[in-house]
């Protein structure tokens, strides 16, 4: 059994969704990268040496644990603290679609033009547009592949657009054979 999971992919690809319900069927227990990125949750980041420093405090509490988000560039060094990463990616479209809504959920008619968060999510869905063809400069597919290059640990790829419970069984099934 792999004890230290880390789920990776674009925003709107099921990262939290998928570690979220995975700790509710393994011994694992569930963090998001959101929590250490932010100080107020989409709005004001967290500086990178005080993320660091939580992320490491918690992921020695556990032995089992399951962290989903990305730590491309400001985690690298956590590396090593993994012994399966799972790598998810969907078609952009469907993605994005999904973040519409997910938008929309949080903020409701605040997200429409006129209203206070408007800007907000146009730049952050304009951001997510960017995941499949961007390079480097952004979090991208070409930046966590390049992430995943030198990883000494497996890495399971669940590619296309998959249930809750189908992604589950993937990771489940690959557990009990490796």
């Amino acid at each position: 059994m792999k004890k230290r999971i880390h789920i990776m992919g674009a925003s709107g690809s099921g990262t939290s969704t998928l570690g979220s319900s995975l700790s509710k069927v393994l011994p694992h227990t569930y963090l998001d990268t959101d929590d250490y990125f932010w100080t107020t949750k989409f709005t004001k980041q967290r500086d990178v040496p005080d993320r660091r420093r939580m992320l490491v405090k918690d992921l020695s509490l556990y032995e089992n644990y399951i962290l989903s988000g990305a730590v491309c560039g400001w985690g690298d060094n956590f590396k090593s603290y993994f012994d399966l990463v799972i790598f998810l990616w969907i078609p952009q479209d469907i993605r994005l679609e999904r973040l519409q809504q997910r938008e929309f959920q949080r903020y409701g008619n605040e997200i429409l033009a006129g209203g206070s968060k408007y800007e907000q999510s146009k730049s952050f869905l304009k951001w997510a547009s960017l995941y499949d063809s961007a390079g480097f400069e952004v979090r991208s597919k070409s930046l966590h592949e390049h992430w995943m290059a030198d990883l000494s640990c497996p890495i399971l790829k669940i590619e296309g657009d998959y249930s809750v419970n189908e992604r589950v069984d993937i990771v489940l099934d690959y557990l009990n054979t490796n």
